[in-house]
């Protein structure tokens, strides 16, 4: 099993504010995807890349400003995904990669990203992949400003219709996908 630990203290300072949030959120998002392929032991999921891509999926966080949750960095929140995704493929991880770029929301398509003027390269982040869709889902569940248990499916629902339909239709399948 790849040794997500070692990579996130590149970046990271051991038992940091920061270090220690990213981990307790990661660990919540991970597991939570771990009690799915729990309950469906058939489905094919490859158990342990889904495991280390949670852990890694946020790591572009400390590039970013968000002074609430210890983020120095310069750069929107928004951006986490991609810069992420930029950083495990110089490590190269280019699938984990993936789903650090696809797990904002429930995936961007370019059209959205244009609509609404991101600070985002303008190309499709859909969770593709069983595994990308699965971190990107039991992300839904868990705020790295509050590190509580999972939030309820109505609260997930609410917050990502203020996103619109589309980012709503997307959540609900992949609900339909993981609802055992």
């Amino acid at each position: 099993m790849l040794d997500y630990i070692k990579i996130i203290e590149k970046f990271y300072t051991r038992n940091s504010e920061l270090y220690n949030l990213l981990i307790a959120h990661s660990k919540q998002v991970a597991d939570f995807a771990m009690n799915i392929i729990k309950h469906n032991p058939d489905s094919g999921i490859d158990k342990d890349f889904v495991y280390e891509a949670a852990m890694l999926h946020d790591i572009g966080i400390f590039k970013t400003h968000a002074p609430s949750i210890h983020c120095t960095g310069n750069m929107p929140y928004i951006c986490h995904g991609y810069l992420g995704r930029e950083i495990l493929e110089i490590e190269g991880l280019p699938k984990h990669a993936l789903v650090c770029e696809h797990h904002t929301g429930s995936g961007l398509t370019v059209e959205e990203i244009a609509a609404q003027n991101l600070p985002l390269p303008h190309r499709d982040m859909l969770p593709l992949s069983i595994e990308e869709k699965l971190v990107c889902y039991a992300d839904k569940f868990f705020s790295k400003s509050h590190i509580r248990p999972a939030k309820p499916i109505e609260n997930v629902r609410e917050e990502l219709a203020r996103f619109g339909a589309s980012s709503l239709a997307r959540f609900d399948a992949m609900h339909a996908l993981f609802t055992f």
